[in-house]
């Protein structure tokens, strides 16, 4: 049996460009825990976002990761931890230690081969309807996607001034389960009569049984009700696409196990992540390819990123370099 291989853990803070808001919250920086994994020769790195939303801190995260002196392969990670941030990080580590170790790619190792470029959505945080809208319109000429964070009332205005502003731009929208049953069917039919294409997480996960009992005249999309494959039966009939972001599936392991479970359900795939840096992103651009949505936007919503960085042409964002990650 190989020894297990070494770990560290650091924690970083990466200041974002203005303020990102969703309807739970609004933050100025993004932190992010990075894992390393290797052998005294070669070394792989993942990183990840504790979210309090699941009940992780930094430090609970940072323990968990240093909690795991037996490390040795992806598979056995799986049976020793559970999905979230942490197991996100080492999970990324052993693939990118994988790849430098054996001289190939993390998308050969994944079986997929040469990686397409991605269009990703570009997040507009929220604010008021008439801010909202300017600056939907101001990032629509690069951006050929909006993703529109929405908060419950004032949300109608909020949709119909952001489809005025930009006629022509593909919109969907995030509620980050901020409306009510009660305001389920007016919001659906304003999201409907502005033309989104996809609603995400309209109501808390723990109400979510409701959308099984209405018409959905815009797809919706499972995001805090949806983390690994055991979730999905339970979604059936409620959803009609599932938000995969690395750090709720607990990696890019069971991710991509998650993906190919959906899209044999008949669900539509949306790939998401949280506001952090390439890092972060370069595992889930793997995970992206086919999808039908690609939220791939953190570092783009940063003040700076990490070196080397992802390149992002507009809303095209291109395959990692090896030295970044993979």
């Amino acid at each position: 049996m190989p020894a297990p291989l070494q770990i560290d853990v650091a924690v970083e803070a990466w200041p974002i460009a203005g303020t990102f808001v969703i309807a739970r919250g609004a933050k100025r920086e993004a932190t992010v825990v990075v894992a390393r994994i290797g052998d005294g020769t070669t070394e792989g790195r993942g990183e990840c976002v504790p979210y309090a939303r699941y009940g992780e801190t930094v430090e609970s995260v940072r323990a968990a990761i240093l909690a795991q002196r037996q490390v040795r392969d992806r598979a056995a990670l799986l049976q020793s931890m559970p999905a979230g941030a942490a197991r996100n990080a080492l999970d990324c580590a052993l693939w990118d230690y994988e790849a430098k170790r054996s001289g190939t790619s993390a998308a050969v190792l994944a079986g997929l081969g040469k990686l397409d470029a991605l269009t990703t959505a570009y997040t507009i945080s929220l604010d008021d309807p008439h801010r909202m809208a300017a600056k939907a319109a101001q990032a629509a000429h690069a951006m050929p996607l909006l993703k529109i964070k929405l908060g419950g009332p004032g949300d109608a205005d909020r949709m119909r001034q952001i489809r005025a502003a930009c006629p022509q731009t593909q919109l969907i929208a995030d509620a980050n389960e901020a409306w009510t049953p009660a305001l389920l069917p007016e919001l659906m039919a304003v999201a409907a009569e502005t033309g989104f294409e996809l609603i995400e997480q309209p109501l808390p996960a723990e109400q979510d049984a409701a959308l099984a009992h209405m018409a959905r005249t815009v797809p919706v999309c499972a995001d805090e009700s949806l983390h690994t494959r055991g979730d999905l039966q339970r979604l059936c009939g409620r959803y009609d696409a599932v938000n995969i972001k690395l750090d709720k599936a607990g990696g890019l392991t069971e991710a991509l196990a998650l993906a190919t479970s959906a899209r044999a359900l008949g669900f539509q795939i949306m790939v998401g992540c949280m506001v952090a840096t390439s890092l972060a992103i370069a595992p889930a651009i793997l995970l992206a390819q086919g999808a039908r949505w690609v939220d791939l936007d953190g570092p783009l919503l940063l003040a700076r990123d990490r070196a080397p960085p992802l390149h992002y042409d507009g809303a095209l964002l291109k395959p990692a370099s090896p030295q970044l990650w993979g």
